[in-house]
């Protein structure tokens, strides 16, 4: 066998829509996980400057983003785990390593393991949908204070109505009512708008967004291929008792022939 026959033998057996989902995977929970841990980090350095005087305003907001840090640790670590066992699985029940070692054999466990992956990637699905809503939460209230510092810098340059855009953090619960200042108007807006740390928050948690988009597609992909798999494995187990009873079949009618 030549190096070529060799080289495409292996391909075969390589499944590249469990692969490309993996990939897909990987990418989308780091994009997620690198920039959501940026984006609260300056989520609290910028309500800490601008939004809030004392500690006690934003103590809560600061035991939150603590918690989200360490949800987004284990969030990359399962996800780093699961996916490396998909891969496996999709490796294991391809029809491609079928065929490439021979007659495969389907047993009750395969197909019951099969099954349950599709379980649990069902249920971590329906969770990570609930992550990716919350995720368009932070994209939505730093949209509203861009699109805020725009309408200031126009007034700036229309000499009207300047004093009169404000943003108050207060209306989406992030700081508690009583929380001073909580609304920043005027030219405390524009100190806000001018600092890098706002735009660039707003950018990382839009690549945060974007990074569960990727991972749930990542999901439904993941999805697909199990499902394929399981038919497979159980298309593949009616052949077998089929050949089985043909293989039966045909043994007694030699048996009968040979005692003709």
């Amino acid at each position: 066998m030549g190096c070529s026959e060799c080289c495409v033998r292996c391909l075969r057996g390589v499944p590249f829509a469990s692969l490309i989902a993996t990939v897909l995977c990987f990418v989308g929970v780091a994009v997620f996980c690198g920039c959501g841990h940026e984006a609260l980090a300056g989520t609290e350095k910028l309500f800490e400057q601008h939004f809030a005087q004392n500690f006690g305003d934003y103590a809560l907001l600061v035991t939150l983003v603590q918690v989200f840090q360490y949800v987004i640790y284990g969030t990359a670590s399962f996800f780093f785990l699961y996916g490396v066992l998909l891969l496996a699985e999709g490796f294991y029940t391809t029809s491609a390593v079928k065929a490439l070692f021979g007659e495969f054999r389907t047993t009750m466990c395969g197909r019951c393991v099969s099954a349950t992956f599709i379980l649990l990637t069902h249920g971590v699905m329906v969770v990570w949908m609930a992550v990716f809503a919350l995720s368009a939460l932070p994209v939505y209230v730093y949209f509203t204070m861009w699109s805020a510092c725009q309408t200031a810098k126009r007034a700036m340059e229309n000499g009207t109505g300047f004093e009169e855009v404000c943003v108050d953090v207060r209306q989406y619960g992030i700081l508690p009512w009583n929380a001073s200042p909580g609304k920043i108007c005027g030219a405390n807006l524009a100190v806000v708008c001018n600092t890098s740390d706002l735009e660039l928050t707003y950018h990382l948690f839009i690549a945060t967004f974007a990074g569960a988009a990727a991972t749930a597609i990542a999901l439904v992909n993941f999805l697909l291929c199990l499902s394929a798999n399981w038919a497979y494995g159980k298309e593949a187990g009616r052949l077998q008792r089929c050949e089985a009873v043909r293989a039966k079949e045909m043994q007694e009618l030699s048996t009968l022939e040979t005692r003709w």
